[in-house]
């Protein structure tokens, strides 16, 4: 049994004369678990939230939802009180200035919310909107845009509304939800007049319901669902709202979690870092006191406790810093969240964080501390024999699968998936391994390589890029690790935003018009032409239900086993499809033949979008009854084509043959392009002056908006990101300064052999600089590839380097890397040797 007493005097006392060095040590992991314990603190107060205001987010407890008019429901007379509204997607125009823009217009009847407010600037805005008459709430980003006031008017369909409140907030709705869709509220009485719902409108009818106290909303329901199904109304209780609200930000809060933890790796492979340093200094301590009889077991313990009261400090300080982060967090999310989030301790995430640190302090240190116990008495005489080598040591091979084990564990727990947790797993691996590699073969190459020619001081530089107690492998892979991360962010939102800027494309267009009514086609057609601009495309659309799939309808399709039945959803969903018999540009023929009416007898052939048929188990030749308008239409499934849908088109899911749907009903969508943005508002506020039921879609407007979104998205994942740069910052800094003893014996021994300061300090400088180098480019390179990949295999987008950015990336960070050298070494370099020696 191991003296405890003894081995916990000589840690305490290696300790004091190390101090300095072992808490930088701990620095390397305070980052990491200040973003765990902030992200999970934050996380468990945001889930109390939705709990405790879920009804408010809803803003009732029960909501009915159709695109088509509920009408009387049975359980209208349970609830002790109603409301209904009906949204849709429609232009709005401001008379004292004559812009529009498209909103969502939302007509409401009753005193919807029954939980929470529509709060409004002036506070009296919500009771003056109710109180009778022409007026409107509207969003507080649209009053922004356009400069309108309270008091002022603001024109929706046929009829002007004076504004009675800017709309600060609504149940339910984030910060991105009114960028993207900005609110105008109309009472439901003037709806009709606005003359805005007509046929192809995309309207939404929902009813919300307010029952009695302590009324099981989920249970009330039951004997009304199986019907609701039947006729496609959504239902959604407090219950739901909780469930879906949870699961979206439970999903944000792990991934924020798994970005967070990625800081915490990084830190890790800091400490592996430090702890081989302060191993390879202590190999001759180590010799020594095996000559005095100590078992390498208890020398191993020595410098283990060490570790351990170091890693349970770092860990405090990680939670400390992370419960006070927490009070970050919910401005930085702010356009993200639907509750106002509370503030408080969460000591199980504080515990977790706790624990997590020390264990993985522990963890690390001991890849490279396991060489302790290999250390022989006769490395007093012979140090060369001390080393051991990795793949020679079964334990340390251990201790490396019980990091993997870790790892795995960790992100499984996250994410609650195997596949997951093996795929972020094999990330690290993969991401890590790219950098060694890196690190390794820079390394190869410059021992193998090294030009005679270059001056000394380049050739000192660069071979200490391969030297006893280099640092270049663990900079290369924290640096460029955390250098991969940010700059992908910046690379993948420029390829967005780039593929976004569509309106500036000469061969693009940027105005959409739509909800055309047939009787108003030809007056549209004439407005665009009299001012010389193109009609690129002239589409109408008919809206359907799918009735059947090979004879099997909704019904049928309930009572089949679950591995031969078709999706639910695809019943429910409305088709909105157009008929021809070409493919345009935005189209190619995937699988299968376009055929004509006629062209293989009485049947129709459609054509469907590749990834959505065999998405949902269809097949060529399947039979497809499709109900339009009431009017059953049996058609056979003819083709795949694959439609890409980021491109500025008029793509839909299924395509009609032309001969089939002329005589539905139908409305229009023209494109156009304008020559500037002057004269896209002109076109929309005449169109709209003219035509209020036509909404019309500026694309340089989206391309903005879209720019905020990936903004605020951008603003996001830069924070965390920030964990990450951080963390290698920190490494870099602890590893420039531990080994700065290993640093002070060079210099010591150039300045003995005559080297002046100027030339040492030339030869760190340069040595910063590829260390600096080649770990911002290493993660550039990185970051590259990864953006290759999203690009090609998620966005379906085409590759674009960034160039500036990542030179500026590279400059920083290099910059970076020089000046923290510099500030490391700068007392050693400007002293005498003699006065160091002394001082040492």
């Amino acid at each position: 049994m191991p003296d405890i007493g003894w081995i916990m005097k000589m840690a305490f006392r290696d300790f004091r004369k190390n101090i300095s060095r072992l808490l930088l040590f701990v620095s390397s992991i305070v980052v990491g678990i200040a973003a765990l314990v902030a992200i999970s603190s934050f996380g468990e107060n945001l889930t109390n939230d939705i709990n405790n205001q879920a009804k408010e987010l809803l803003g009732a407890d029960l909501v009915l939802e159709n695109n088509r008019p509920l009408g009387d429901q049975p359980i209208d007379s349970i609830a002790i009180e109603t409301a209904s509204e009906v949204n849709f997607a429609s232009m709005v125009a401001f008379p004292q200035t004559g812009a529009s823009r498209l909103t969502q217009v939302r007509a409401l009847e009753g005193a919807f919310p029954f939980y929470g407010l529509l709060e409004t600037i002036p506070a009296s805005g919500d009771k003056d909107f109710r109180s009778g008459g022409k007026k409107a709430l509207v969003e507080k980003t649209l009053m922004a845009q356009f400069g309108a006031e309270v008091g002022g008017e603001i024109k929706v369909g046929n009829l002007e509304f004076i504004i009675a409140g800017e709309l600060q907030s609504v149940p339910g709705q984030t910060g991105i939800t009114a960028t993207v869709a900005p609110a105008v509220y109309i009472p439901m009485e003037y709806l009709e007049e606005t003359g805005l719902v007509q046929y192809g409108s995309r309207v939404n009818y929902n009813r919300y319901y307010q029952f009695a106290p302590g009324t099981n909303v989920d249970e009330l329901i039951k004997p009304f669902e199986d019907q609701w199904e039947i006729d496609r109304i959504d239902a959604d209780t407090v219950e739901d709202q909780k469930r879906s609200t949870g699961r979206s930000f439970s999903n944000m809060s792990n991934f924020l979690s798994l970005v967070a933890f990625i800081a915490l790796l990084l830190g890790c492979v800091g400490v592996a870092s430090a702890v081989n340093v302060f191993v390879k200094e202590k190999l001759a301590s180590v010799a020594v006191l095996r000559c005095l009889g100590v078992s390498s077991r208890d020398v191993l313990f020595i410098y283990l406790a060490e570790i351990k009261i170091m890693g349970l400090i770092g860990a405090i300080l990680g939670a400390f810093f992370g419960t006070l982060l927490q009070y970050v967090l919910p401005s930085v999310f702010a356009d993200f969240l639907p509750v106002e989030v509370s503030f408080g301790i969460s000591w199980l995430s504080v515990g977790f964080g706790v624990i997590t640190g020390l264990f993985v302090s522990v963890l690390f240190a001991l890849l490279p501390l396991l060489k302790v116990r290999n250390v022989s008495p006769m490395a007093t005489l012979r140090p060369e024999i001390a080393n051991a080598t990795l793949l020679r040591d079964p334990l340390r091979w251990l201790v490396i699968l019980a990091i993997l084990a870790f790892i795995w564990g960790f992100s499984f727990y996250l994410l609650d998936r195997v596949d997951f947790a093996f795929g972020f797993t094999g990330f690290v691996v993969l991401a890590f391994g790219v950098l060694w590699g890196v690190a390794q073969a820079i390394i190869w190459a410059v021992r193998k390589f090294l030009p005679i020619s270059f001056s000394y001081p380049l050739r000192q530089s660069l071979a200490n890029l391969y030297r006893p107690n280099n640092q270049t492998v663990s900079l290369i892979a924290t640096i460029g690790l955390g250098t991969a991360m940010i700059s992908t962010l910046f690379f993948l939102q420029n390829q967005l935003l780039e593929e976004a800027r569509f309106a500036d494309k000469e061969d693009q267009p940027n105005m959409l018009l739509f909800d055309i009514q047939t009787a108003q086609l030809q007056d549209v057609k004439e407005k665009i032409e009299q001012r010389d601009l193109p009609i690129m495309q002239e589409v109408p659309i008919v809206t359907m239900h799918l009735a059947a799939i090979n004879g099997i309808d909704k019904q049928a399709n309930e009572e089949l086993p679950e591995e031969e039945d078709y999706s639910r959803w695809i019943y429910n969903r409305e088709f909105r499809v157009t008929y021809r018999d070409t493919l345009i540009s935005s189209e190619t023929l995937a699988k299968g033949v376009l055929s004509p009416v006629g062209a293989r007898g009485d049947s129709v052939f459609v054509s469907f979008e590749k990834g959505f048929a065999e998405g949902n188990g269809l097949k060529i030749g399947d039979e497809i009854e499709f109900n339009v308008q009431g009017r059953p239409i049996k058609t056979y499934i003819g083709s795949f084509r694959e439609v890409k849908f980021n491109q500025v088109s008029t793509n839909f899911l299924v395509l009609f043959p032309s001969g089939v749907l002329e005589q539905a009903p139908k409305f229009h969508v023209l494109i156009t392009k304008t020559k500037n943005d002057r004269e896209s508002a002109d076109v929309q506020a005449d169109i709209v002056r003219t035509f209020p039921n036509i909404s019309v879609i500026n694309l340089g407007t989206i391309v903005a908006t879209l720019e905020e979104i990936l903004g605020k998205i951008s603003f996001v994942i830069q924070f965390m990101a920030f964990f990450s740069i951080a963390t290698g910052i920190l490494v870099l800094i602890s590893s420039l300064i531990i080994s700065k003893y290993q640093r002070m014996r060079e210099s010591i021994l150039l300045r003995t052999l005559g080297a002046s300061s100027a030339i040492v300090s030339r030869i760190n400088t340069l040595e910063y600089f590829f260390l600096g180098s080649l770990a911002s480019m290493s993660g550039i390179l990185l970051s590259f590839g990864a953006t290759w990949l999203l690009s090609k295999f998620v966005f379906n987008i085409t590759f674009r380097g960034a160039w500036a950015e990542a030179l500026v990336l590279y400059v920083a960070i290099t910059a970076l890397t020089i000046v923290l050298g510099w500030l490391n070494g700068r007392k050693i370099i400007n002293q005498p040797p003699m006065e160091i020696l002394r001082g040492n």
